[in-house]
Parts: C-alpha cells; structure tokens; sequence
C-alpha cells in the first residue's frame, strides 16, 4: 500500500517520477482501511527536500501511511515559502489534542548551540514531553537525537574536534534488534555533524540499548528497551547528493570544509557521489513502521500509551 500525501505537495511529483508508490488524498477516502498516522516534525530549513527525503523512506511498504507535516510556531523559516507552509504545515498547536502512531523528529542546524539556546527549545520540549503519551513511537535524527537523548534521559552531547562528514561503515551490536532486521554485517551510512553522543553515557543508562556504531563515526542507533524511542545519530534519508550540496555551499562560500569521507568516487569532488546507503537506509524505515508502529500500535489510535 502507498502513502497518501496531499495532491498538490511538491514531493508528488519527484516521487511519482521515482516509481514509488503514493496515493493522493482524493483516492485514499475511498479505502476502508484504518491508515497508520504519522507526524513528522520537520526542523530543517530545506524543508521540501526533507519532506521528499522521508517520504520516500516511509513510502515502500504495504502499509497505508497518512502524513502530518508540522512546523514550530515559535521560529520562522527563512529557507521555504510561506505559502508552501501554509498549505501544507500545521503547529503543535493544531495537533496537539491528536493521536499519532509514529512520529519523526528532523535534525537541524543549530548543533553548535547550547540546546536552550535554541530559539524553538521550549516549543520541542513541550512536544517531546507530549510524545510520551500521545505518540505510539518516536524517531529522532540527527540533532533531534541529541536534543532527545538530553531532554528525556539528560544524556548532552559533546564537540568533536573536526566535523564529522562522510559516508561511514556501521555493525549492528545486538542481531536480533528488530529495527535491523534483514541487515548485512556491516553497512553504510551518511553523517554530517560537528557534536557527538558518547557510546559508554548511553551504555551508563539502563533504559536505553546501543542498538549499532561505527568504529570511525561512532555511536549510531539508540533506542529505549520498549521501542517507544529510536534516537538515529546519521541520515540514512539523505539523498545522493545532499553531502555533495553541502559540501560545495561551504567550499564557494569560503568556509573550512573537507572532502566527505568515503562519498565521491575515489574520494574525488570532480567526479559523482557513490550511494552506498540507500537500501539498507530504507530498510530501517521500513522496520521501524512494521515492527515497530504497525505490529504494535492500537487498533483504536484514541488509546496510544494510555
């Protein structure tokens, strides 16, 4: 089964073209079938990329998905259109009295601050407090990984000495970890960030499991034992290019930046990224809505953790 996006969204298009499976809105009212809802609290300020990125994630599985884009109302974006925003976001305040199966948690850049610096910290604060009772299982990347491990088990996140950029090799350290399930030993996986979680601080905490690392990125996957949270330290949503983009914004605009590691084709810029990351990275979306959401969940969404 698809999953059902507004008719008009931008990603319809780039999807469609993509050969995966969405159905509109118009098409969906006419199934009988009780969709999985998840929200996706989008943080980054290429927002229609991101929102293209997970849904194509969410979007190869034989589950029916509706979709809730949301927005903080507590800081503006300067990077995407009000118009496109007023379409197609909503606030935490018109969802808050909602129930919701999953929900995703973007990164964002604003690693470098202290997170109560974070202009939105009190406004996400207040939305991952609501996860607890109103969300079956929440998925966290990236900097939302941090700012979650930090707010719910008061693990902080450290500076690294240069930023960590590349494509990096990852193990799984428990097999049977079903969010893993059908992996190879070792896969791949794209970072992009200047801070870190410590393996042994997640390790000192009993509520939570090192569910994969890397020798040379580090910590990856965390997750709490009741699979209510997941806490994803890279970007296996990442699009092939979205390193490369990132890259050459830096380089053109003067700033300090290295080639990513183990992402150009003998680590060469002139030449095309490798995607070593894709199928693996759409694998473990697809767990975590089926072992995760889909088998677990409520019948009855009004009665999530409750």
């Amino acid at each position: 089964m698809p999953i059902k996006i507004p008719n008009d969204l931008p990603a319809r298009e780039t999807l469609e073209n993509e050969n995966i499976f969405i159905m509109t809105e118009y098409r969906a009212l006419h199934q009988d079938i009780r969709p999985l809802k998840i929200a996706i609290l989008n943080l980054m300020p290429t927002k229609i990329a991101t929102e293209t990125q997970l849904l194509r994630c969410l979007a190869n599985t034989p589950l029916q998905i509706e979709i809730d884009l949301i927005q903080t109302s507590t800081y503006d974006s300067k990077n995407t259109s009000q118009s496109h925003l007023e379409s197609f976001y909503k606030t935490f305040e018109n969802i808050k009295d909602n129930t919701y199966d999953g929900m995703i948690i973007t990164g964002a850049p604003v690693e470098n601050m202290d997170f109560e610096n974070v202009d939105y910290w009190g406004e996400l604060c207040e939305i991952m407090e609501w996860t607890k009772t109103h969300v079956h299982s929440t998925y966290h990347i990236c900097w939302a990984a941090q700012a979650g491990l930090y707010y719910h088990y008061g693990i902080n996140k450290r500076p690294l000495n240069k930023k960590k950029f590349g494509v990096f090799c990852h193990t799984v350290t428990n097999p049977k970890v079903r969010l893993f399930r059908g992996f190879d030993s070792e896969f791949f996986a794209p970072h992009s960030r200047h801070t870190e979680i410590r393996t042994e601080d997640v390790e000192a905490n009993d509520k939570l499991r090192v569910l994969s690392t890397s020798a040379e990125a580090g910590l990856f996957a965390v997750g709490d034992k009741e699979g209510h949270q997941f806490f994803i330290m890279g970007h296996s949503e990442y699009d092939p290019e979205t390193l490369a983009n990132e890259y050459f914004r830096d380089k053109n605009a003067g700033l300090e930046i290295e080639v990513p590691v183990n992402y150009f084709r003998n680590d060469d810029p002139t030449l095309s990224p490798v995607n070593r990351w894709r199928a693996h990275g759409q694998l473990m979306f697809t767990n975590w809505l089926n072992y995760y959401v889909y088998q677990t969940t409520p019948f009855d969404i009004t009665s999530i953790r409750k």
